[in-house]
């Protein structure tokens, strides 16, 4: 975890440095064409959560948006009151306010995120004061953009880098709570953690389902943003089910008829090429198999 800005307190640390001096005032644009400034209107004396994508992402933006999607359903409508959410385009040229408003609805995003554009100086601007761009390594290739995002509270001016990925009840409590002007019921110190229960093991499988996969999908017959995977070892061949979870932007290019039926039932959300090698993918196989198939 990164903390810019002082330690975690309720008052701002004195003379910090986070503030309308450092951070640019560019104009960006949301999925309903109505223009912002960046620190003006979007971040002073906001808690915020930021991270930047771009619609057309065959890698890890599905899965961010998914997964962010569930912080903001834990914190219902403190988001855009006293919380707010942010997600800006790496690729204004393809990504209008038409195209970002598609994919906002696309993940059936509730009112208090925004999904932003701007031009291309000014969104690489702000992700190099956010920490979030890597010199030399993403110039020419979107695909290399940083996973982290960064939630702060400007007015206090702390900032930190977390994973959209982490668990979305932690970053609910820091966005709801740690970060927030408002104090939890209960101080920290007041909690008697010898009567907490001991957490289980996770094997491989299970944690690469409940962090990368459990936005979109239930174990179950439920559908989500995908389908649910309740028996979907014995629906699907293996290797296909081996590759698609492996590479789904390939097999979707090769235009093979089960992902693309897939791709067009599910609202056309992308599925993304979390990198898995072969031994995760058998882990992932592994566990819905012993966690997804109907009782017998």
């Amino acid at each position: 975890m990164l903390i810019l800005g002082g330690s975690p307190s309720w008052a701002a640390p004195k003379g910090s440095p986070w503030n309308e001096d450092y951070f640019p005032n560019v104009k960006l644009t949301d999925q309903d064409g109505k223009s912002f400034r960046f620190y003006d209107d979007l971040i002073k004396d906001k808690v915020v959560a930021i991270n930047f994508i771009y619609t057309h992402c065959g890698d890890t933006c599905p899965a961010e948006t998914a997964s962010l999607r569930q912080v903001q359903r834990l914190l219902g409508d403190r988001v855009g009151k006293d919380i707010f959410f942010y997600s800006i385009s790496i690729d204004p040229e393809h990504d209008t306010p038409k195209v970002l408003k598609e994919y906002a609805d696309k993940f059936r995003i509730n009112s208090g995120w925004l999904f932003l554009t701007g031009s291309k100086e000014d969104t690489t601007l702000i992700r190099k004061k956010l920490g979030l761009y890597r010199d030399g390594v993403e110039a020419n290739k979107l695909s290399e953009h940083s996973t982290s995002f960064m939630i702060g509270n400007e007015r206090t001016g702390q900032w930190m880098k977390r994973s959209p990925f982490d668990e979305p009840k932690t970053l609910a409590w820091l966005m709801g709570y740690s970060l927030s002007n408002i104090k939890p019921s209960r101080k920290p110190n007041q909690v008697n953690y010898s009567e907490a229960k001991q957490l289980p093991n996770m094997t491989k499988g299970e944690d690469l389902y409940r962090f990368r996969c459990a936005s979109c999908h239930s174990l179950g017959k439920e559908d989500g943003l995908g389908p649910g995977l309740q028996g979907v070892a014995k629906v699907r061949e293996k290797a296909w089910l081996r590759r698609w979870i492996k590479e789904p932007d390939k097999l979707l290019a090769e235009k093979d008829p089960i992902a693309i039926d897939l791709y067009n039932r599910y609202n056309k959300i992308l599925m993304p090429n979390l990198r898995l090698n072969d031994a995760d993918v058998e882990a992932l196989i592994d566990y819905i198999e012993a966690n997804g198939n109907p009782a017998q």
